[in-house]
């Protein structure tokens, strides 16, 4: 018995200098905070990611960007990006007030509007920008090259998905219109001033209003290939169908 006291006395001792001076509920917050700042850490670092990618893809498609500086200072399309992506983050987050005004203040500085619902993937390039709109459930594919006065828009005030989903590498022409619900594909190039209504499959090249595809050989194409000038008349060509019918049937009266 006498030697049984004195370990039951030291194990004691043990637990009393193990005892944590830290109350449990200040050790769970701080596991909460850490967990929290560590989502939002990863949160923030995809949107940096995009944005280092919006620049490069600059210098790949403009000849005109001569250094980081000129890029960074007199490009509004990646101004707009740039402020687009703080604004989708938060309004990914249920900030209703915020984030509007972040995009209102880019469509002030830079005349290009960008609703904050709308998702744009990385290395998008907006050239020169003025004019140019992007509804709220807007979706923009990689690496896509949006030239000024084009609009991603809606055809009427139905709500859920309203707006045009673009693939990757999708061009969309100066004062082009993508209206409602519809797919373009991959590749797609769609011609300056065209106006699409419908789904448009991968690798085609569409111009006219209303839109029609005048090409299906598009694979592989790189965006630089989209020559504006060499784009055909699709309402040219069919007007000289006609003539040209009209003037074989008056040849046959004649004969």
């Amino acid at each position: 018995m006498s030697q049984s006291l004195p370990l039951l006395k030291s194990q004691n001792v043990k637990k009393k200098r193990t005892f944590s001076l830290i109350p449990p509920i200040f050790a769970k917050t701080r596991q909460i905070l850490s967990s929290a700042f560590a989502s939002v850490l990863s949160g923030v670092q995809t949107p940096i990611a995009n944005i280092r990618t919006d620049v490069n893809i600059i210098f790949e498609r403009d000849p005109a960007a001569r250094n980081i500086w000129e890029i960074l200072l007199c490009y509004p399309g990646l101004h707009a990006l740039v402020l687009h992506r703080v604004s989708h983050w938060l309004y990914g987050r249920n900030i209703s007030f915020f984030p509007r005004l972040l995009s209102h203040i880019g469509r002030l500085f830079t005349g290009i509007e960008i609703h904050p619902g709308a998702t744009i993937g990385k290395g998008v390039f907006i050239d020169h920008g003025m004019g140019v709109v992007i509804g709220e459930t807007a979706i923009v594919g990689d690496y896509c090259l949006i030239y000024q006065n084009a609009t991603l828009g809606g055809t009427g005030k139905e709500s859920g998905k309203r707006h045009p989903t673009l693939g990757s590498n999708v061009i969309v022409g100066a004062g082009a219109k993508v209206l409602g619900n519809i797919c373009i594909g991959d590749r797609v190039r769609v011609g300056a001033g065209s106006i699409v209504l419908r789904d448009v499959p991968d690798d085609c090249t569409v111009v006219g209003v209303p839109g029609r595809i005048i090409s299906r050989t598009g694979h592989g194409c790189p965006l630089e290939h989209l020559e504006h000038a060499k784009l055909p008349d699709v309402e040219a060509k069919v007007i000289r169908m006609l003539l040209d019918r009209i003037e074989k049937l008056e040849q046959q009266i004649q004969n």
